[in-house]
């Protein structure tokens, strides 16, 4: 196996390729949509995708920021030299893409200011942190996880969502209805902003901001579109309501579903809750099963 162009593929793939679960719920809002301007802006998403999987061109000029989450059975190891594998593997995707360049030069100041520019190369984009996720993952999406898996999911996360999300504490009142107004109110702001509806908003509710945006990741990778919670649902619906519509031309469909993902919680008045509006060409995701 050559792992290094098995993960260049699955880059590619996450970035130019529809899953079925998003390409039914367009269709079902195609069919669903009475606004001439909103119906008119989902056929034209959906044709963009088509376009894209067809060519294996990007989805979006934003190409995005990868992330990796790997699932791990208890009989698979994973080794340093696997670790680099990943990385160069995504450099080599990101290059032969081609993604848009986007990694910043120079040292902690440059970097922040951008004053000296960007790297030519897409490859010099590195991606977060990896997360590791395994059988003793309690949360909504956990997974029944085999001692022999071992998967490597890629995420592209672009910047307009990124600017849109917010993670931050919410004093729960001993009410969950609480926590996900507050968690809605937000995403309801955010979506009237960010300009790329129909969106699939994530929200992640854990103990600590790193735990949340973890669970949100989490609902990213294994969410589906065609199977929704009561309470994804009654997200959608609520969203769906503010009829901010698709590129903000109004009408039924603002979201496309919703992905909510509750981990462990603390003896605590306080639920630390995160929340992520991605733009229509997202989830952008693809697995490499090893």
């Amino acid at each position: 196996m050559d792992i290094l162009e098995d993960i260049s593929k699955t880059i590619i793939d996450a970035s130019t390729t529809l899953s079925q679960d998003k390409f039914n719920a367009l269709k079902r809002s195609i069919d669903a949509e009475d606004n001439e301007n909103a119906k008119w802006a989902l056929e034209q998403i959906l044709e963009n995708y088509k376009v894209a999987q067809d060519i294996k061109f990007p989805l979006c000029d934003d190409t995005g920021i990868p992330h990796v989450i790997i699932e791990i059975g208890e009989d698979r190891e994973i080794s340093g030299d696997l670790l680099n594998q990943i990385h160069k593997g995504i450099e080599l995707g990101l290059n032969n893409l081609p993604a848009r360049p986007m990694a910043v030069i120079g040292d902690e100041v440059q970097r922040i200011e951008q004053s000296k520019g960007l790297f030519e190369k897409p490859g010099m984009l590195r991606p977060v942190s990896i997360l590791i996720d395994t059988a003793n993952d309690e949360s909504t999406y956990k997974r029944d996880i085999s001692s022999d898996t071992l998967n490597i999911h890629f995420l592209l996360e672009g910047g307009g969502p990124e600017i849109r999300a917010n993670t931050f504490r919410v004093y729960h009142k001993r009410s969950f209805d609480n926590v996900i107004n507050t968690a809605c109110g937000w995403l309801e702001e955010s979506l009237r902003m960010l300009g790329c509806t129909p969106s699939i908003p994530s929200i992640g509710i854990g103990r600590t901001h790193f735990e949340s945006t973890s669970l949100l990741l989490k609902s990213i990778a294994y969410g589906n579109l065609d199977n929704q919670s009561e309470h994804e649902q009654k997200i959608t619906q609520r969203l769906n309501e503010t009829c901010i519509g698709p590129m903000g031309f109004g009408g039924k469909t603002t979201v496309l579903g919703t992905y909510l993902n509750i981990g462990n919680q603390r003896a605590s008045g306080v639920r630390i809750v995160s929340v992520r509006p991605s733009c229509f060409v997202e989830p952008r995701v693809a697995t490499l099963k090893l």
